[in-house]
């Protein structure tokens, strides 16, 4: 018998196949029948080349007749075919958790907190505008300085009482935004006032709206003022001595609303003491209603010597309006706050 050998895989001659293994083997059908074929001395790619030249791999075609040779009694038999992983495989304790899944948006661990609350300190529309009309007051301030100063001798300076004073166009613009700014402060005052004692919650769907309400009533408040101071002057004193009234009223109440802009600052922002700031806003009131009470004093009751009739025009016109703007603030509130 002659074998020849190569690198790639051991061939025997025809002769030799048909005189021995055929007659003598039938055709390999596993790897072990294969290497029995081949001399001892084969190496290993001789052996792989001769199995891959012998066994060639087919496609597996199962049958797709249905199985019949289950047990009487008994269901049908699961498909070997199909492969399903049983349940306690699929899931455990960490299956939905968001760390095995990347599809999951991750959540937070542990209870969650209260929500934080609304304040003038974290609202960035507020502490916009609180900035611009702190821009403002600095601005002003600056401007009309030697105005303030020349306000501030007549007041205290009775002899000169009758001497007039001449505003520009600009120092009586800054004068009526600042009655503006009196305005916006008062009612950024009341609502932390109505939020922290009285009411959180309103009918309204934004807190802004509940909050430009009160700014709008204190506008209110201060042109019926004037309305009013003007419409009554008129009837029992000279128009020259009404003017001269209106300027200082004009010029208490815009000075009025620069004094509270820090007690609403300190308020929001450095978290001020309610009590502190319900008692520096008293006193400013206060001094604003002395301040008023002798300017009309001065210019309209002096020469008279009446001490009565201050006494009637200052609660008829002062705090008659006064309590009805804090009435009216309260029957506002009592309309729009949630009722439980």
């Amino acid at each position: 018998m002659t074998v020849q050998q190569d690198s790639i895989y051991t061939t025997m001659s025809a002769t030799t196949v048909s005189d021995t293994v055929v007659s003598t083997y039938t055709r390999p059908q596993t790897p072990y029948q294969v290497l029995r074929l081949l001399p001892k001395d084969a190496t290993p790619a001789q052996q792989d080349s001769a199995i891959q030249a012998w066994l060639k791999p087919q496609e597996i075609r199962y049958s797709g007749q249905p199985d019949t040779l289950h047990l009487p009694g008994e269901g049908i038999p699961r498909d070997m075919t199909i492969a399903e992983v049983p349940l306690y495989y699929r899931e455990n304790f960490f299956s939905k958790d968001s760390m095995y899944h990347e599809e999951l948006k991750p959540g937070g661990s542990g209870v969650s907190g209260d929500p934080v609350p609304e304040t003038l300190s974290n609202d960035n529309v507020v502490t916009s505008i609180l900035i611009i009309c702190f821009l403002f007051i600095a601005f002003t301030l600056s401007r009309i300085s030697s105005f303030i100063v020349r306000q501030l001798k007549d007041f205290f300076y009775p002899q000169r009482a009758d001497r007039d004073i001449n505003e520009t166009g600009n120092e009586v613009k800054f004068q009526i935004a600042f009655v503006g700014l009196s305005s916006l402060v008062y009612g950024l005052l009341y609502y932390l006032y109505v939020m922290a004692y009285v009411a959180d919650t309103f009918t309204l769907s934004s807190e802004y709206a509940i909050l430009i309400i009160f700014v709008v009533v204190f506008i209110v408040y201060f042109a019926l003022r004037f309305t009013l101071y003007h419409g009554i002057n008129l009837l029992f004193f000279d128009k020259k001595r009404n003017t001269k009234f209106l300027t200082s009223l004009l010029f208490i109440t815009a000075i009025e609303g620069a004094i509270q802009f820090p007690n609403l600052l300190l308020l929001a922002y450095l978290h001020f003491s309610p009590i502190y700031a319900a008692i520096y806003c008293i006193i400013v009131l206060v001094l604003v209603k002395l301040l008023t009470f002798y300017r009309s004093y001065v210019i309209f009751f002096k020469q008279n010597e009446v001490f009565l009739q201050i006494i009637l025009y200052f609660c008829a016109l002062e705090m008659v309006p006064l309590l009805t703007l804090w009435g009216g603030l309260s029957v506002i509130v009592d309309i729009f706050k949630i009722k439980i």
